[in-house]
């Protein structure tokens, strides 16, 4: 992964000015008219990608907010009106100060960075511990603190978790106490992702305990 390139896509005067600023000499700047080529270039490295969108490009805006490389996007403020954002932080209105541009750099890379240390991959799913949530594919499901440190379990550990391990981890409970919190909130979440997802075997048991 580097962020020490930005790529530029649909705007080369842009490109060019960047390479001339000392502000920006510890980047490679490189410019990008073929938006599959700019994708595919990010994507493989997790680069910052700034995108100048217009008229003719707009309909691409739904197709890189699929990917999880940070992308800044710049246009006139009537352009950007039509685009539905989660977030002020990863726009920036034309005209604009350099420096608040640098700024943007910035948090968007830390941001980016912040949130790809919270997603862990869990058979074929995605773990997202920053927002609680679980996704694949295009669709996700909000879990509770207790539901994500319980999967969480499984990360790094291959053999089946005991009832026990899990209520004395995730619950705080003594292996002798007599409850079946494990089992109720287990069943829960298996209807949840049975729901969601249409998966009836993520959470598996046997007489060993739990597995994914």
């Amino acid at each position: 992964m580097s962020y020490s390139i930005i790529s530029i896509f649909e705007n080369k005067v842009f490109s060019q000015i960047l390479k001339e600023m000392v502000l920006f000499s510890k980047y490679e700047i490189v410019f990008f008219e073929n938006f599959d080529l700019c994708v595919n270039n990010s994507k493989k490295n997790n680069q910052l990608v700034v995108f100048f969108v217009n008229k003719k490009n707009l309909n691409l805006f739904t197709d890189i907010k699929k990917y999880n490389f940070p992308v800044i996007f710049i246009g006139t403020p009537l352009i950007l009106k039509e685009i539905s954002f989660e977030s002020q932080n990863n726009q920036l209105n034309i005209p604009f100060r350099i420096v608040d541009f640098k700024k943007k750099v910035i948090t968007s890379i830390a941001s980016s960075e912040f949130k790809k240390n919270s997603l862990i991959s869990l058979a074929d799913y995605i773990i997202d511990k920053n927002e609680r949530k679980i996704k694949k594919n295009n669709l996700e499901l909000q879990l509770s603190e207790m539901e994500i440190n319980f999967l969480l379990l499984f990360i790094d550990n291959k053999e089946p978790i005991n009832k026990n391990i899990v209520l004395k981890i995730v619950w705080n409970y003594s292996a002798e106490s007599e409850t079946h919190t494990v089992e109720t909130h287990i069943h829960r979440l298996r209807k949840k992702i049975l729901q969601k997802f249409g998966d009836a075997n993520f959470i598996k048991n046997n007489n060993k305990g739990y597995y994914i």
